[in-house]
């Protein structure tokens, strides 16, 4: 979906206040805004970046940044550069399983080849029959060990982070449930992200299951992090929860967006 298509989609599911949080990627921002201000919707400018921390690929959201600040341009650009030859590197490793054509596949989702990602893959595997859903793709093609999965090795978590603060930015951990940490490793995340000046972690989000609510509710609170919320909506077809969804933050928590 375009930015304006997003805000669109939000305004008629009754949201009232909107961060567009594209990966690595500031561009959509100007058409979003504009179409939050036709909508009457409140839009905070954001991105998501992708890091890699101990061989785990973390997603570090940072809500009120300046969109027009040359470090986190910067950052956000050397980010992307990867990005096209790892789509290349996929695209080869799928034809060796007997799936042809798959980069350009990919790019017909996307405006700027410099951001074509493993979801962009995977619409175009379930637009094509080979898969019946995202999920399905990533079990089967994308995933870790899978086919047509290629590592890569995306920004520190520290300099996520600075990218977000000196950009006047809050650095929020995405949907920390996701990641297959164990106990220990876990907790020196949520305890570095902190030491670095990260301020929040979703704790509602659409990739999360209602009994991790009140977990990371828990793990906010015994950090010191605000809590934030993510949909974490891709598309109708593509994500757990629409965007409007999600229940609110449970008791207790310290909402990151009374800071705002």
């Amino acid at each position: 979906m375009q930015p304006g298509e997003v805000v669109a989609r939000a305004a008629q599911r009754g949201v009232k206040t909107l961060a567009l949080t594209d990966h690595d990627e500031l561009s959509g921002l100007v058409e979003a805004g504009a179409a939050a201000e036709a909508a009457g919707i409140r839009l905070i400018d954001a991105v998501e970046v992708s890091v890699t921390w101990h061989d785990h690929t973390i997603h570090i959201v940072g809500l009120h940044v300046d969109r027009g600040h040359e470090v986190l341009i910067e950052g956000l650009r050397s980010n992307r550069s990867g990005r096209y030859e790892r789509a290349e590197r996929m695209s080869a490793e799928l034809e060796r399983v007997g799936i042809p054509g798959a980069l350009a596949g990919a790019q017909a989702y996307v405006t700027n080849p410099e951001l074509v990602s493993r979801t962009h893959f995977a619409r175009f595997l379930v637009e094509s029959g080979r898969a019946r859903s995202t999920q399905a793709v990533f079990d089967t093609y994308l995933g870790t060990g899978k086919p047509g999965y290629v590592a890569h090795e995306w920004a520190s978590l520290q300099d996520a982070v600075h990218w977000i603060r000196v950009a006047g930015g809050m650095a929020v951990i995405a949907h920390p449930g996701r990641y297959k940490l164990d106990d220990s490793r876990r907790d020196e995340l949520l305890g570095t992200f902190r030491d670095l000046g990260g301020v929040g972690i979703e704790v509602v989000t659409g990739s999360h299951t209602p009994d991790q609510y009140g977990y990371w509710a828990r793990r906010a609170g015994e950090f010191g992090f605000l809590a934030s919320t993510g949909s974490d909506f891709h598309g109708p077809r593509e994500s757990y929860r629409d965007l409007g969804d999600l229940p609110p933050l449970p008791a207790g928590c310290r909402p990151i967006w009374d800071e705002f």
